[in-house]
């Protein structure tokens, strides 16, 4: 199941509720104020910007994927991350019982943001 069908980001956090709603409300301050990304919505995902995709958050039926373009390179700051698929991309599976705090959110979101200053658009394929 995606996640809520909105056209702005805080619609799309309006549609959750429960501890999908804290969850979500959480990790978007926590992303937003570590860096000056660009919200979007994408791919029915709230999806975070700069210099190319670089996070995302997408609420699902029973749980909230923190989606990282980067994600594989990660995992040394997050060992929870699970590579999805090819290239770097990389999720970090949240429950309701999954602990994460705004502190750690931050952290990935900083260096989520260095890695696509540095390197590069993830999504601009050669």
């Amino acid at each position: 199941m995606m996640g809520p069908v909105a056209e702005t980001p805080d619609a799309y956090i309006a549609a959750l509720s429960g501890w999908q709603l804290e969850r979500c409300r959480m990790m978007r301050a926590a992303i937003m104020a570590a860096a000056p990304f660009e919200e979007t919505i994408k791919w029915t995902n709230l999806v975070f910007m700069t210099n190319g995709p670089s996070m995302l958050i997408r609420a699902e039926e029973q749980r909230v994927l923190l989606g990282f373009w980067r994600g594989k390179r990660l995992r040394d700051v997050e060992p929870r991350i699970k590579a999805s698929g090819k290239y770097e991309l990389g999720n970090l599976v949240l429950t309701e019982v999954t602990e994460v705090t705004a502190e750690q959110v931050a952290r990935l979101a900083a260096e989520a943001y260095r890695l696509n200053i540095e390197l590069g658009n993830p999504a601009a394929r050669t």
